[in-house]
This record gives C-alpha cells, structure tokens and sequence, in this order.
C-alpha cells in the first residue's frame, strides 16, 4: 500500500470468561507486528483490540464464582486482559470493552436501522446450543462419544461439551437474503478471505445455504437490551462483532468511522464463519463497507491439541516472557509458526531457536560488530574505501530483504517476512568470517579495507534494527542507539530501512541483546 494510506487492523474481542493463554497473545502480537511495521511505514495505522463481555457463558462463570457480570468483567479486564498487553508489549490505540456506553449506544443504533429496514423479524426457534461457543450447532458441528460420562450425548467438536436443547421465541437477522451477495464479495474480490483452506471453508458453507440468525435471547438478561423490546437482549455475536465499527465511531464520530473502516480484521479460524459470513451480512444489511480483509491464523497446538483452558492446556505468557523476555516471545510466535497454519509449540523448540538464532545469531553479530568498531577504530563508524564485490553484495542484500520483507507483510505472511529478514543476518555473519577484520586490523596497509568493512556490517546491522523493530521493538531500540541511529528506530521508515542515517561514533552495548539462558527446564516445571 500506499504511505500514508488508512491502515486499520483488529483483533477478535476476547471472551472474559477466564484469564489469557498464548493463544491469545499470539493473535495480539500478529496484530501488534503489523501494526508496527505500516507505522514505520508512515501509514495512518489503527489497532484495537479488547473484551467481549455479554452473553449466558460470562453470566453463568460469575454466578459459579458468587458476583456479577459486570464485576466479574471489571476483575478480569483489570487484572488479567489489560496487563497482557504489557507483558507482550502490544502498541494499541484503543481496547473497546462491550460493556462501555460508547458500544452499547452504537449498537442500539444499528440494531435499530436494520429493524426499520426490514432486516429483522421475530420467531420461534429450536435448536442445539453450545453455551461454550455461544452459538446454535447444526448436526455435523456435533459429535456422539461411545463411551464414557458424555456417551450418547450430543457433543460440540470444538469444546468437547454437550450441547443444549434451546427453543425460544427470538428476532431474527434476514441472513439468507445475503447469500449471493456473499458469494459475490468471495469471488470478485479472492483475497477477501485467507488463507485459502479458510476461504476454501468459507464458500462451501455458503454455497450450502443461509438460514436466518436467531439474534435475540429471553431466557437471561445479561446484554444489550432490544431496543424495540426490553423482554430480549442482544445474541452476543451480533453484539460482539459491532465491536470493530463502534470503537472507530460509528454512530458518533462520522468522520473518524470514515477514515478508519474498514479493517482488516485478524481472528482465529475457528471464529472465521463469523467474521466472514455473518459479519459482512450484517454490514451489507446497514449499508457499509465490508471488511478489507478476514484473516483466519491457526491454532496453536500443544501435545498435539488446541491451546485451551478446559482441557488445561493453556500457558501464561509470562510463563515465557519470565523466563526468555518478551522479545523472544515475540520473535518466537511470529518465526517459528507459519501464519495462517496450525502451529505446535514446545518449550525445547523454543529453547533451541533462542539460543541458536537470538542469542548466537543475532545478538553475537550485534555484540561482534559493536565491539569491533570500539576495538580497532575506539568507537568511530569509519567512512569507507571502494567496494568490493563482496561489499556490494551485502549492500544489495540489504535492499532485497527490506524489499521482499514489506511484500510478505502486505500479504500477511509475518513468517515469510521474518525469513527475508534472517538471510540478512546470515550474509553479515558468513561475511565477517570471510573478511576477517581482525587479521585485517593487524596490518597498517589493510587499513583502508577494514574501515570498508566495519562501515559495511555496521550500515547491515542498522538495516536490521529498522526491520526488526516491529517484531521485537526492545533488543532493536537497544541495538540503534548502540550504533548511534538518528531519532527512535520505530520512527524509520520500514520501507527504507537499507537508508537509515545514523552518528559518527558507536556505543558499547551494556549487555547482550539476547543472554544465553542456561536452565531453561524451569521455565516448563
């Protein structure tokens, strides 16, 4: 895209039934990198994220552990949802919570425009309910276990529960009337939903037909009211989802909304029917733009299962970041797992990477070349001598990874960009070994090619700062301060980060950017 293009970017609204695991924090720090880079970038970047509140699963956890939902909201969102942003070092502008007047005004607002357009009707429904999902089930969503304390019950395939039996007298969302139109969006514009296996998903489901949506629920009152009926309140989803449109001011702040929206809109894959289907229909029904994109990532898997609190396999982030610091966690997520894939994290794959491309690659050719600018010329990045092929070759490098590293994060694939930018770090590392500097430095007559090489690795290891400040933005403004760049390295153009300009002198670094960590057994005790 274009510099200073609107770049607006969501995450999924979090369930604030339970504290976050790194499932969580994966699509945050997803987020948080692309964000970051069309920042340096000089785009008109946004990101939101935040809490989805309503609905009977917050209801019945606040009732099990003896308050309210709204004071259960409030102490998970204090004590667990917001400090997670911290402790992964997210950059967001705003974080909506669907329990804040400035969402449940707009919401009314909307609701109200597609029930006087005729878009909403009321009805009698039956039908399978997981309360885990919040969502009506159809069959093959279900599955019967042979055996043990669910056998011969009705089971959701994604939290292994039985479903419930639910018939009500509800509103309606005219969903089917959509079906075309949605067809339509898919193919005139493909990349509207991705990867390809969720599109793929996607317009099967479709083309298999659309009921309406049941939108209403009477049975309890923990949401938005219907504003033509205080009997009902909203179906969580339909609220949840007006989340990504009344944080940027629809309903109140025209100007904005039209400056922002729309997003593209970052979700996990198992939530992707919603944000892809529902969502633009309810967006066509209103008459506004559809999302830029839907981006549907993998789970991340650990033994072999999806990351999950019920099954007790979540993990805290900090159970990382304690351990291996934020940066690394970062880094991990966003190389070691190809976005848009599912992903297997073990604590010995994390180690290995830490060790090998942290703090032996990139953090010792950081420590070398700062060190042997401070040894052989007392800290004074050396204006250099011709060039060499060798030389030249690094400089083109610089170019074509800045280059193919913004191309793999247009299109979203944060491993891609990190891979285009590793080759760099390898090039620096295989070139320092071939030159030598320091046989170089012990020959007066070699000293117009030292100086050509210290400026060359220093002019790489800037170039790398630049790039790798969306991804872990600590070890990066340590690192562009050691070489003394010009400004805050998030402040540097991404798009232009083989041209950085910088001091005249470097600055030894107080400690490494990645220290190698010994015992990392305790961090999985």
């Amino acid at each position: 895209m274009a510099a200073g293009e609107s770049f607006y970017i969501a995450t999924p609204i979090f369930y604030v039934n339970d504290v976050p695991h790194i499932g969580h924090a994966y699509t945050e720090v997803a987020a948080d990198v692309l964000a970051r880079w069309h920042r340096q970038a000089g785009d008109d970047t946004w990101l939101l994220t935040g809490t989805d509140e309503h609905g009977q699963k917050i209801l019945r956890t606040a009732v099990a552990n003896d308050t309210t939902p709204k004071a259960w909201a409030d102490k998970l969102v204090a004590d667990a949802w917001q400090p997670l942003l911290k402790t992964i070092n997210i950059s967001n502008d705003d974080f909506i919570r669907t329990t804040e007047e400035r969402h449940e005004k707009a919401v009314t607002i909307f609701l109200q425009k597609l029930y006087d357009d005729g878009f909403i009707y009321s009805g009698e429904y039956e039908g399978y309910y997981c309360v885990g999902c919040e969502e009506y089930k159809q069959l093959d969503d279900l599955m019967e276990l042979p055996s043990g304390d669910y056998a011969g019950r009705l089971l959701c395939k994604i939290h292994s529960i039985p479903v419930e039996v639910l018939k009500e007298k509800n509103y309606f969302f005219r969903m089917s009337d959509f079906q075309q139109r949605l067809l339509d969006l898919y193919e005139l514009q493909p990349d509207f939903i991705q990867p390809e296996s969720v599109r793929n998903e996607i317009i099967q489901f479709v083309k298999q037909g659309l009921d309406d949506l049941s939108i209403s629920r009477s049975s309890f009152d923990w949401g938005i009211t219907i504003p033509w009926d205080h009997s009902h309140v909203l179906y969580v989803w339909f609220d949840a989802l007006l989340n990504y449109i009344t944080a940027v001011g629809y309903g109140t702040d025209q100007e904005n909304f039209e400056r922002r929206w729309p997003a593209v809109q970052l979700v996990g894959k198992d939530i992707a029917r919603f944000h892809a289907v529902i969502w633009p229909a309810m967006l066509m029904a209103a008459g506004l733009p559809v999302p830029r994109k839907v981006f549907g990532h993998g789970w991340l898997l650990v033994g072999g299962e999806k990351m999950s609190k019920s099954k007790l396999t979540g993990i805290a982030p900090s159970e990382i970041t304690d351990t291996f610091g934020v940066d690394a966690f970062r880094y991990y997520f966003m190389r070691a797992i190809s976005f848009g894939q599912d992903g297997s994290f073990s604590w010995e794959d994390l180690s290995a990477r830490y060790q090998a491309e942290l703090a032996n690659g990139f953090g010792n050719l950081a420590s070398r070349v700062i060190a042997m600018v401070s040894r052989y010329r007392q800290g004074v990045i050396p204006n250099p001598g011709p060039f060499t092929e060798a030389d030249e070759a690094i400089r083109a490098a610089e170019r074509r990874v800045t280059l193919d590293a913004d191309a793999a994060i247009e299109r979203l694939a944060i491993h891609e960009a990190l891979a285009s930018i590793w080759t760099l770090v390898d090039e620096l590392n295989g070139y320092i070994t071939i030159q030598e500097p320091w046989a170089l430095s012990k020959d007066p007559a070699n000293a117009e090619r030292l100086d050509t090489v210290l400026f060359t690795i220093v002019r790489g290891l800037g170039t790398l700062a630049v790039l790798l400040a969306p991804v872990i933005p600590d070890a990066a403004a340590k690192l562009w301060a050691a070489i003394g760049g010009s400004g805050a390295v998030a402040d540097q153009d991404v798009r232009a980060a083989y041209d950085w300009t910088g001091a005249p002198t470097v600055t030894a670094l107080e400690s490494p950017l990645f220290p190698r960590i010994e015992q990392v057994e305790t961090a999985s005790a």
